[in-house]
């Protein structure tokens, strides 16, 4: 049965079109999809993050503890720090992509999408360091968009100007509009943006402040309808769709993450195993046609089939043309490499296009 988030009571109040998100209610649309797609690349958009599991590793040791569960090497990373990657069965498989926030060597936050995160860390967890799952008990908003730094800014005291609180950091020490946060400067939307994570009795009004003071000023209170655009156009992955426990990092594009040069960590040798092995790739691919109904299809090329759509969705980005993340045999994942995707029965021509197809190099999320 789908939970309810601590902000959802406001949400209930703005729209009637609802989902089930990694076991909570997520709004899908809450105006209009390209309405909410707008703001989000010409103003800010706000979104309801919550489901998002949140754990905190704490006692000495923590982040060497954490470094041998992850496939990233957060060790090099310094106070404040955040590292992106992934947590792997003992295979080598995907459990979660996740982030994980250096609040001090000894206090590590880490945030994924699985209930199964929690469990792998407390089974594993030396004596001395404690565990706790907290993803109730710390709600937390998105604020993205190229405004949203100058939205923020008007609501505390704190500097957030770029030069003080880069991309990928965390911030203890802010209150907005009077009520205590804490922030990451991160997103899944490929523009500015910042999580605000809060406590639950503060929640609400965390929201009454944002939307009270940000919606005149443009802002648009958005659904998970939008952040597929927003994903699929920014080459973003998602469990269970990109990643299942059967497949590798290297094949749904966080190979980069694997740190091999570091000591020993959760499904090294698995790892190992696949790092050369033959493997399809992540990628995107425009087609002639299709939209939404694209998703899952089977992709072909010279009559071979050669990998598959993951999920597509009508870009706006791309005047409305079809564009869709995709898995393909590593040779063929070149730019500008001819496919057919087979839809309904349907053959739809289409062609790999460069991947992600917006902000490749991120200028606007870590530059602006």
């Amino acid at each position: 049965m789908s939970k309810e988030t601590a902000f959802y009571p406001r949400l209930r109040e703005m729209t009637d079109d609802w989902m089930d998100l990694f076991g909570y209610w997520a709004p899908s649309v809450v105006t209009d999809t390209l309405e909410e797609y707008r703001a989000c690349r010409e103003t800010a958009a706000l979104m309801d993050f919550t489901m998002l599991r949140k754990v905190d590793l704490d006692g000495p040791g923590a982040l060497d503890f954490v470094n041998g569960i992850v496939t990233r090497d957060v060790s090099k990373l310094g106070v404040g720090q955040i590292g992106y990657g992934a947590l792997c069965n003992e295979d080598g498989k995907m459990v979660d992509d996740c982030t994980v926030a250096v609040r001090s060597p000894e206090s590590i936050r880490f945030c994924g999408a699985n209930d199964r995160d929690y469990g792998i860390f407390s089974a594993k967890a030396p004596p001395g360091i404690t565990v706790r799952e907290h993803t109730d008990a710390t709600p937390h908003l998105c604020l993205q968009g190229p405004l949203s730094r100058v939205m923020l800014q008007s609501l505390t005291d704190a500097d957030l100007s770029n030069a003080a609180f880069p991309y990928y950091t965390l911030r203890d020490d802010v209150e907005i509009a009077g009520v205590p946060v804490f922030m990451t400067r991160l997103g899944y939307t490929a523009e500015l943006g910042y999580e605000l994570w809060v406590e639950r009795d503060r929640a609400l009004d965390l929201w009454d402040a944002l939307v009270g003071a940000l919606a005149p000023q443009g802002m648009k209170v958005i659904g998970m309808v939008a952040l597929d655009l927003f994903r699929i156009e920014g080459g973003f992955i998602i469990g269970g769709v990109e990643y299942d426990e059967t497949v590798s990092p290297y094949e749904c594009g966080l190979g980069w993450s694997v740190a091999l040069d570091k000591g020993d960590f959760q499904g090294r040798a698995g790892l190992e195993r696949d790092r050369d092995a033959p493997l399809p790739r992540l990628t995107s691919v425009r087609l002639a046609g299709g939209g939404e109904a694209a998703s899952g299809a089977p992709l072909f090329a010279n009559g071979a089939e050669v990998g598959l759509v993951t999920q597509a969705v009508e870009s706006p980005f791309l005047g409305g043309a079809t564009l869709g993340l995709a898995k393909i045999r590593g040779d063929l994942n070149v730019p500008g490499t001819a496919v057919v995707a087979r839809v309904g029965g349907e053959d739809i021509a289409g062609e790999v296009v460069e991947h992600p197809v917006y902000e490749k190099a991120r200028r606007k999320a870590k530059e602006s």
